[in-house]
């Protein structure tokens, strides 16, 4: 066996372990995913000044963010449904996150719910917010998380609406309808043995532990896809920032900033951070690169605000280039 030894290694094995149908989920973007292919290449064309002949001996990759030290500048970025990579892999990728000195942000729409995780880890996380349309819903689920020690909140502001994934739809994710999209599950389900015993038999249950209280139990990824369909809000906009702050008095981060006008308005009203981010382009697919976007959103509000990046690092040598454009540090998901 030979192990992974970089990002194009990571992917093969992923794609050669999972249903297709979930390697889809992760690996795709929306429409013609011209956004994905941006994001890599305007992080590759940063170019870095070389200097040598300094000392480098005594190096010490530690930052602090949002209160806490890290023994770099990374941390693990919300993803979603990560349970049905490995069994129960949310807990799996806290505990990795813990023992490399980085943070973990968990997703709304996590399988494993942010109880589980603390009870099987006993480790500290952030959590990601989607906004829903019941706010009785986000205010108990904000409760919750700050009950279970997290004190820093990343607000995803660029998925009102779900993007139209074609891989998705072509892999039976999330079409075709009926048994023709059954089938096309099953169908890579019974021809990936080691994910259906790892994940399809030992990694139950398939619920979307956050969602419990609000889908009624509705527990299928159809379902799923269907209630965020109907419930995340695309009506959200800067005035609910307000009603977010009144329930949350800890660090507050907007994630899926590209734009330097928006990156200011984020410094006006209060938050803490920003990640700049167009949702790994799985959502508006003509959008720029985000290391395009960064020096200008640096610039504007980098002494104001703590700014992060996502999309397109593949490795150590892509973090200096995103920390060489103004980011203080990067995610990765």
């Amino acid at each position: 066996m030979v192990w992974p030894h970089g990002f194009n290694d990571l992917r093969k094995a992923a794609r050669r372990r999972l249903p297709r149908f979930l390697f889809d989920y992760v690996d795709g973007g929306s429409f013609d995913e011209l956004a994905i292919a941006r994001n890599v290449n305007a992080v590759r064309a940063v170019a870095l000044r070389q200097r040598v002949l300094n000392d480098v001996s005594q190096s010490d990759l530690s930052t602090t963010l949002f209160g806490q030290k890290l023994a770099m500048p990374l941390m693990l970025a919300p993803v979603g449904m990560g349970g049905m990579l490995r069994r129960r892999g949310e807990i799996q990728a806290v505990r990795a996150a813990q023992a490399n000195g980085v943070p973990a942000v968990l997703s709304t729409v996590t399988l494993c719910s942010a109880d589980e995780i603390t009870a099987a880890t006993q480790a500290p996380f952030w959590f990601q917010l989607y906004m829903a349309k019941d706010r009785g819903f986000v205010m108990d689920l904000l409760a919750k998380v700050k009950a279970l020690g997290c004190n820093t909140l990343f607000m995803t502001v660029d998925l009102p609406v779900p993007g139209p994934r074609w891989r998705d739809q072509r892999s039976g994710l999330s079409g075709p309808p009926g048994a023709l999209g059954q089938w096309r599950r099953w169908r890579e389900i019974v021809t990936h043995p080691r994910w259906t015993w790892d994940v399809g038999v030992q990694g139950r249950p398939h619920t979307l532990g956050n969602l419990v209280p609000i889908m009624e139990g509705k527990v299928k990824m159809a379902d799923f896809l269907r209630w965020s369909g109907q419930n995340f809000d695309p009506s959200v906009t800067w005035k609910d920032l307000e009603f977010i702050r009144n329930h949350w008095d800890g660090p507050l981060i907007l994630k899926g900033i590209i734009d330097p006008e928006d990156a200011v308005r984020v410094a006006d009203l209060g938050a803490d951070g920003l990640v700049v981010s167009n949702h790994g382009g799985r959502q508006l697919d003509g959008s720029v690169g985000t290391a395009e976007a960064l020096p200008a959103i640096a610039e504007a509000v980098g002494e104001r605000l703590t700014v992060l990046i996502d999309g397109g690092i593949r490795n150590g040598l892509d973090i200096v280039r995103m920390l060489a454009l103004g980011a203080k540090g990067v995610m990765i998901g």
